[in-house]
This record gives C-alpha cells, structure tokens and sequence, in this order.
C-alpha cells in the first residue's frame, strides 16, 4: 500500500461534515475530534470551507487528518490545497477535474459506483476510489469488487455506521467515509455538540472492535 494512503489508513474514519456556516463546521470538527475521529472532511457545500480548514489544521497540526470534500471544480481543489488540505475528495471521476486534484499533490479520492467507473478512476492514478453511495450495495458489494479490483483501495462513503463498520472493513475498505450517522445535520443545526461527540464515540469504539 502507497505511503501516501498511510494516514488515511491509519485514521479509518473520514467524517463527512456538511454544515451550514463555517462556525458551526469548527464546532462539529471539535466535537467529532474530541470523540476520538480525527479525520475530518470539509465539504464545499460548507460557506467558506478553505478558512475552515486553514483554521482546523492551524488548531490541531498532525494530530488530525484534514481535508477537502465535494470538490468539483479544479478552482476549489486549488483553494483547498492552499489552504493546507491533506486530501481532496469528489463525488466523482470528470478526467479533468481528477487531474487537476492530482496536481495539487495532494492524496485524491474520486467517486465511482460500477466496475467500470473504478477502472476509470484507477487509470486516471487516483489514490483512493470512493464507493459513493455505498449504501446501495452494502459491504457484500464492496467485497464483489475486490474479485476483479484486489489491490485498489476502496473507501465506502454512504450507509456506514458503528453497527456495519467491521463488515466494510472487513470486505476490504481502506478506510470509510462517515456522513449523516456521524456529522448529524440536525445535530450541528440544533448546536447539540454532545450529540456529535457521543456519534463520534461510537465509531471510534466500532473502529477500535473492528481492528481489535
């Protein structure tokens, strides 16, 4: 496995944080962290997300993974990785916008659903291929593409939760991205931080039962 997928390997979990204001997007990164999750993806349907990263990163340095979510044009992957974005993230695989991701340096996952989509985003020389939604297959479908795609590294994003972690790792995920059971939208609306804090509790009890 790329050096470069370690930290991603190593922090497990990605929370996928949608939130309407870049306050309330810093408020849930902090409650999430302080649950134990320390990946957190800003997504751009998140007002003003690079200074939400720039501002996560300046708080916590390594001590958490911090990265780019939604990324859909090249002008938000260039504003991302200026603002010190570790990974960028796309619900998709558009060539060009996967190479301009790619030129930033930085570890890129696209989105694709079918065998063919993953070949697609394989041979553009993506780093991680995000199964998005992968609610629709469940992790019996993740481990159907690992008979043709052994060695790609998967990350399941849609439907995952404490109560099916174990299953997606053990179909084969490199890691998993965490939305609305982890970065609960109402939850960050209502401000009920101790809500996102138990969430992130939870998973990262499944994470540490699933490796354990």
């Amino acid at each position: 496995m790329s050096d470069r997928l370690d930290r991603a390997r190593t922090t497990g979990i990605l929370a996928v944080l949608r939130a309407p204001s870049p306050e309330l997007a810093l408020e849930a990164s902090e409650a999430i962290i302080r649950g134990g999750v320390t990946g957190i993806e800003v997504t751009f349907s998140t007002p003003d997300a690079p200074s939400v990263i720039r501002e996560l990163i300046a708080r916590h340095g390594d001590a958490a993974y911090i990265g780019a979510g939604t990324v859909t044009t090249a002008a938000q992957a260039e504003l991302a990785a200026d603002a010190g974005a570790e990974f960028l993230v796309s619900p998709g695989t558009l060539p060009h916008l996967t190479r301009s991701m790619l030129d930033t340096g930085r570890v890129v996952m696209t989105g694709a659903m079918t065998p063919t989509e993953v070949m697609g985003a394989l041979e553009l020389g993506v780093d991680v291929v995000k199964i998005f939604p992968a609610s629709l297959g469940g992790p019996s479908y993740l481990g159907a593409l690992r008979g043709p795609f052994p060695d790609a590294p998967l990350m399941p994003t849609g439907g995952v939760s404490p109560d099916n972690l174990a299953a997606w790792f053990a179909a084969g995920a490199v890691a998993v991205g965490a939305g609305g059971d982890l970065a609960n939208s109402a939850s960050i609306a209502a401000s009920d931080w101790a809500d996102i804090e138990q969430r992130a509790g939870r998973f990262t009890a499944a994470l540490a039962a699933a490796r354990g």
